[in-house]
């Protein structure tokens, strides 16, 4: 019987595959996920697609958005190429494009923005007011307890691997049944375990962590779920916008909400704190929801 990984291994293991190798000339290359199988996850291209352009970036400018649409779907069985065009470097703003390929075809366009810290006026949304993270089961444990109710093998085995972020909801999730809901969604997360004091990698830790959880806010009014059979989606586009720094190792929370779904696609927001209150950044993005006739 395999060993399961450490904490420290799942956490090593993710830094590794979010250190893009450089092959010059602005281009740059990002590992396969250690076991990966089938499609790409949508948070690890624009996480890599991110180290990619900080890469080409000066010490003392950071980022504070990035703007992706998903191409296609990208293959766990390839590393992907990212090129990079530096499209501006300004007094206080640098701006980089980069497309991400497999074979020759691009699978995601990313547009990131970098600007220089400045002193300014404050103001931000309070933090929701949930449970603490010590109060919460975690997702893996609640996982453990619906697998079986799962009748996909390979996705009843997906459930249960152990992840390098780990995540406590406060509601319950669409695979755990229950009716219909508002289409709201709260979640404590952060790294198994600690992470080096790099900014640039707590940026990427949540870019990559940022396409959990939210595009199934649209779908929770109307009872759609991939563990049903009832539901198919795929994301269209990802925005990220950072606003203070943060650890990723730390608890952060992750307040999810969709304004709109029609025209089989369906609207999703997030705002993400830090434990003390601060809002770190916000997220949004569309997806494709189709509902499919149940199986069976």
């Amino acid at each position: 019987m395999a060993t399961e990984p450490t904490p420290q291994e799942l956490v090593r293991w993710l830094l590794k595959l979010l250190e893009v190798k450089e092959l010059g000339e602005d281009r740059f290359a990002g590992r396969r996920r250690r076991g990966g199988v089938g499609r790409v996850f949508g948070g690890q291209v624009i996480a890599q697609a991110l180290a990619a352009a900080e890469r080409t970036i000066a010490a003392d400018r950071e980022a504070h958005s990035l703007h992706a649409y998903f191409l296609r779907g990208g293959s766990e069985d390839h590393e992907i190429e990212f090129a990079i065009a530096r499209d501006l470097d300004g007094g206080n703003f640098s701006n980089r494009r980069v497309v991400a390929s497999q074979q020759g075809r691009p699978i995601l366009n990313l547009v990131a923005s970098f600007h220089k810290r400045e002193q300014g006026v404050h103001h931000q949304d309070a933090i929701p007011d949930v449970p603490p993270p010590e109060e919460l089961p975690s997702e893996r444990e609640l996982r453990a307890q619906h697998a079986s109710e799962i009748a996909d093998p390979v996705r009843r085995a997906q459930m249960l691997t152990a992840r390098p972020i780990e995540l406590r909801p406060v509601e319950k999730r669409h695979w755990m049944g229950g009716e219909p809901g508002e289409p709201r969604s709260h979640t404590w997360f952060r790294a198994v375990a600690p992470l080096p004091d790099d900014p640039k990698i707590h940026r990427a830790v949540l870019a990559y962590a940022s396409d959990m959880t939210l595009l199934g806010t649209c779908a929770l009014p109307h009872g759609l779920s991939w563990t049903k059979g009832n539901a198919m989606s795929v994301s269209l586009d990802h925005a990220v916008w950072f606003y203070e720094d943060f650890r990723a190792d730390d608890w952060l929370l992750y307040a999810t909400d969709s304004p709109w779904a029609g025209n089989a696609r369906g609207m999703n927001r997030g705002r993400i704190f830090a434990r003390d209150g601060r809002l770190v950044a916000s997220v949004a993005q569309e997806g494709l929801i189709r509902a499919l006739a149940p199986r069976g």
